[in-house]
């Protein structure tokens, strides 16, 4: 690489070699990732309406000294979505600021996909809000109600963002919002639910245990393709 000198080099030599380094050397890779990423854009929005880049571009036609730029290209995308549009993830009903989990102490903090419509009713009526008239999404002013905005919006059947639902929920009382959100959830949760109960309480536990046999040996059988090929490429057969 230019960008390598070897130990053995002295600090002027290693200066006068650095001072012949030009411009394109550094700017090629991030147009050339640009123009990977530009061309090949396809945005897509999380309830917050962050845009999230991901690449059509399927094929990429380079030869082996530019596979390190695509490599960069992968890297300027993961950066991209780290910080512009991080994982959404769902937070707890009780304290909004930590994800919902069923390891925490108080159980209405969370809900469960075996729980019945009128206990999802309770703990939602229970979930900590605030005071403020009106509702609106913003996650760090208001993090209670934004959560239930992005809970609603994960059973939106009109796929409505957490915003658009803001803005159509905006001048409901408290009481009315949250009425919404029992509605939406409860619906959308009710065939998961019984297709849940319908595999714990109707199927033979042993379909379920053949199931889970079934995808082991599959994966066994994939990973042992996979590592066949490893060993015979560093020489271990």
């Amino acid at each position: 690489s230019k960008l390598s000198l070897s130990e053995d080099v002295s600090a002027l030599e290693a200066g006068a070699a650095k001072s012949k380094l030009r411009l394109g050397l550094f700017s090629y890779p991030v147009l050339q990732a640009a123009d990977v990423l530009l061309y090949g854009y396809e945005a897509s929005h999380l309830p917050s309406q962050r845009p999230l880049i991901t690449s059509s571009t399927t094929h990429v036609p380079v030869g082996d000294d530019q596979v390190q730029h695509l490599e960069f290209t992968r890297d300027c995308a993961d950066a991209f979505n780290a910080i512009h549009a991080p994982a959404k993830r769902v937070m707890s009903l009780k304290e909004p600021h930590l994800k919902m989990s069923k390891s925490h102490n108080d159980s209405r903090s969370r809900i469960n996909i075996d729980e019945s419509a009128q206990d999802i009713a309770k703990k939602i009526r229970l979930a900590l809000t605030d005071s403020i008239a009106g509702i609106t999404y913003h996650p760090e002013t208001r993090p209670g109600v934004s959560n239930l905005l992005e809970l609603m919006s994960s059973f939106d059947n009109q796929s409505r963002t957490a915003i658009q639902l803001a803005q159509s929920c905006n001048a409901m009382s408290m009481r009315e919002f949250k009425a919404n959100v029992i509605m939406t959830v409860t619906n959308g949760l009710t065939c998961i639910r019984e297709r849940y109960q319908h595999f714990m309480t109707t199927i033979s536990p042993d379909y379920l245990e053949d199931l889970a046999d079934d995808g082991a040996a599959k994966a066994r059988k994939q990973a042992g393709e996979t590592m066949t090929k490893v060993r015979e490429t560093i020489g271990l057969y």
